[in-house]
């Protein structure tokens, strides 16, 4: 199935763009608050991804039924991106979130933008530009400083929540290209409903199905679980997928750097999370790298949504 429509403007892809990146953020800072209620990372990854797929396709089904369907020669696709996309993102990015700071958490993952420009070396056989190499060393060094790794006491860090959030800036990557290669196909919701169907499945396999439901919880947790739902998955989410259809996965990235600045200023305000000066130095550096990376990429390639538009003519 195509979708039949004139592109928007780039201009909407960035605003997508910044809207989901700061409500990424307050999802963020949201997670925290119920881990230290008691709420594990498997239970509120199950609680997350099932309540998105079922809200997600209540709204697909009554608003535009087309949106739901797909070829089944895709379903393969929509599996692995589900499962390994989708699925392997809100677990290692949740993971990391109540190992470590939300902030430095999030910092973590937007190394993202470094394993999509290795991606297009190694598997599109593109050159590998100075700046480049300049970026992913700025990168690197940028993330070792946020985790605090300078202190002596490097040993005792949480080598948990760093790895996951190297994780989860591996598999929001691979996310995010794949995904804007089922764009040239599928319209954005369709892309985003079936990687949250497949890896809610996937989550109701590996943790007991609904378990996470039966708990006893305040009326403030379930208020925070349904947010991170909904404005923490399906909304960002979708607008993410959208600024990639209009901009590209590499250009989305730069934009969404908004978030782990705001993720950053809501922690300190509601958590009392403070980053030492050396970290908020590696952030910087981790910004300006991605920036760096992003500015050198090449403008007169196709947005996805250029290229479906071109196939319904």
């Amino acid at each position: 199935m195509t979708q039949t429509a004139v592109p928007k403007s780039p201009r909407w892809g960035y605003f997508f763009v910044m809207v989901a990146a700061m409500l990424w953020a307050v999802s963020g800072s949201s997670a925290k608050f119920l881990f230290h209620q008691g709420v594990s990372p498997f239970q509120l990854v199950q609680l997350r991804i099932t309540l998105a797929a079922v809200c997600l396709f209540i709204c697909l089904f009554f608003k535009n039924k087309s949106l739901l369907k797909i070829a089944k020669s895709d379903l393969i696709y929509f599996a692995i991106l589900g499962i390994c996309g989708m699925a392997a993102v809100q677990f290692t990015y949740l993971l990391a979130i109540s190992k470590i700071h939300v902030a430095a958490a999030i910092l973590l993952q937007y190394m993202a933008p470094i394993f999509i420009a290795l991606f297009s070396v190694i598997f599109a056989k593109e050159k590998l530009k100075r700046s480049t190499v300049a970026a992913i060393v700025m990168a690197t060094a940028g993330c070792w400083l946020v985790v605090g790794a300078y202190n002596l006491n490097v040993l005792s860090m949480n080598i948990v929540g760093i790895f996951s959030g190297i994780a989860s800036a591996i598999a929001f990557a691979w996310y995010s290209v794949h995904g804007e290669y089922g764009m040239r196909k599928y319209n954005p919701w369709t892309v985003l409903f079936y990687a949250i169907l497949f890896a809610a499945v996937l989550w109701n396999v590996l943790h007991p199905p609904l378990e996470a439901f039966f708990h006893k919880r305040s009326l403030v947790e379930w208020w925070w679980i349904f947010y991170i739902a909904i404005f923490g998955t399906v909304l960002p989410f979708g607008l993410y997928l959208e600024g990639i259809n209009l901009i590209r996965a590499t250009r989305s990235s730069i934009t969404g750097m908004l978030e782990p600045i705001t993720a950053g200023v809501l922690s300190y305000i509601f958590l009392n999370e403070i980053m030492e000066p050396l970290q908020l130095a590696g952030g910087v550096l981790v910004i300006f790298a991605i920036i760096l990376l992003q500015l050198r990429q090449e403008f007169d390639d196709k947005s996805p949504a250029m290229i479906r538009a071109g196939k319904d003519k």
